[in-house]
């Protein structure tokens, strides 16, 4: 494997599998960390998140990057990180890695967009059910010595109506089970999504908040939906219903919240992201929603079982360890999708570019000029980003790899074989 960054002023080195190197953050499972090593390459890990300073100084000559939710890939850091081919992100979100930034620099990134989805689901299931019963204050009553055995207060889900807000992987899953379990479901998404089931879309986020006796919230992080959830939204839900945020910390206004739990207007929550957290274990945690009654708080554990976690240290390694070795960019949150096919008897060039008219034909002119013959390519464009790959019979030479790397659109050159 062969690479350049055409920002770097260094020249192209050849990396063997055993010259890879993958730093591992945040305690991603073993079995990513194990995969990875199977495949030869040099794999650091570290049970924590790292600041900007310390993570610029912890990538210096590594290739490939694992984080979860907590480590915040800046600009300055993939300024600071010449050498650094891929992230994966062992999670669903993406929104702690400056995307663009990444493009710029010829980082792809990955993500986990499918693998705890049962996790996220089987919680929110659980916390629905849970603050109908009130169980989280009966519970803590008995922990105090107390002996409560009132049905006030307590309900069946059945028959309620959940309203589900972001009707995504998570959503539409969450929406079939909640129906098998007697809830109506109702949902609104600024997407046109498909209902599944008896689900019924509503025209209006006003209108879905009306009529549910349960809120739940699954969102994407992108900027618009800062915010999406403040006093506003909280005044026009149904008086005593319920509400629960296993998405975004920066979605919901926790101030707002916690005055209206207060006043009884909602009668109880379940909170799983907060707009500031910890980034070690056993680090203090603040919040407006601590010390409130039918309030359940959890450090961000919506896809962390360990079945989830074994799947996402498995897919995003797999992910990795494709882009590297063979350029598939298949599933890549920034880079243009290819999936070459793998033939051990090509030479392979993978050439990330601005897209612009006429790379292409820039390329292929360098390569046959220089005699080299074509097996077989593909082209593929996002946004301002292009990805090409191309099957050589030959070796090719390094006097090839410089033209190719000093053409003005070039980003980022890779000989994979």
């Amino acid at each position: 494997m062969m690479t350049m960054n055409a920002a770097a002023t260094e020249p192209l080195r050849t990396l063997d599998d055993a010259d890879v190197r993958v730093l591992l953050l945040e305690n991603i499972h073993a079995d990513g960390a194990d995969f990875l090593r199977g495949k030869g390459y040099q794999v650091e890990t570290l049970d924590r998140a790292l600041g900007e300073d310390e993570l610029i100084e912890a990538v210096q000559g590594v290739h490939l990057l694992g984080i979860r939710s907590t480590t915040y890939i800046t600009d300055r850091v993939l300024q600071n990180a010449p050498e650094l081919m891929a992230i994966g992100a062992f999670c669903i979100g993406t929104n702690q890695i400056d995307l663009a930034s990444a493009s710029r620099h010829g980082v792809a990134v990955f993500n986990a967009p499918y693998s705890n989805t049962r996790s996220v689901v089987e919680l929110a299931i659980a916390e629905i059910i849970s603050l109908a019963r009130r169980l989280h204050e009966k519970s803590t009553a008995m922990h105090a010595g107390v002996w409560n055995k009132s049905a006030a207060g307590s309900h069946e889900i059945r028959g309620r109506t959940l309203g589900i807000v972001g009707y995504g992987n998570i959503g539409s899953q969450l929406s079939v089970i909640a129906e098998a379990l007697g809830l109506s479901v109702i949902f609104y998404d600024i997407d046109d999504k498909l209902a599944l089931g008896n689900a019924k879309r509503c025209s209006t986020l006003e209108e879905l908040l009306e009529t549910a006796d349960v809120v739940t919230l699954h969102v994407d992080g992108r900027p618009g939906n800062a915010g999406l959830f403040g006093d506003a939204e909280m005044r026009r839900m149904k008086p005593r219903s319920l509400f629960l945020n296993l998405s975004r910390g920066i979605a919901v206004d926790t101030a707002a919240l916690r005055q209206h739990i207060e006043s009884g207007h909602i009668a109880g929550a379940a909170i799983d992201v907060f707009p500031v957290e910890p980034k070690r274990q056993g680090d203090p945690f603040e919040s407006d929603l601590r010390g409130l009654p039918n309030v359940i708080l959890t450090p961000h554990v919506g896809g962390s079982t360990e079945e989830a976690q074994q799947d996402i240290g498995r897919f995003v390694a797999s992910k990795l360890r494709s882009y590297a070795a063979f350029g598939s960019t298949s599933l890549s949150v920034t880079f243009p999708e290819l999936n070459p096919p793998t033939d051990p008897d090509k030479h392979r060039l993978a050439h990330v570019h601005s897209n612009a008219p006429g790379v292409l034909a820039s390329i292929n002119a360098i390569l046959g000029d220089h005699g080299v013959n074509i097996e077989g390519q593909q082209l593929a464009t996002r946004g301002e980003l292009g990805y090409v790959v191309t099957d050589v019979s030959s070796e090719v030479k390094p006097d090839v790899l410089t033209a190719l790397a000093e053409l003005p659109e070039t980003i980022r050159l890779r000989q994979l074989s």
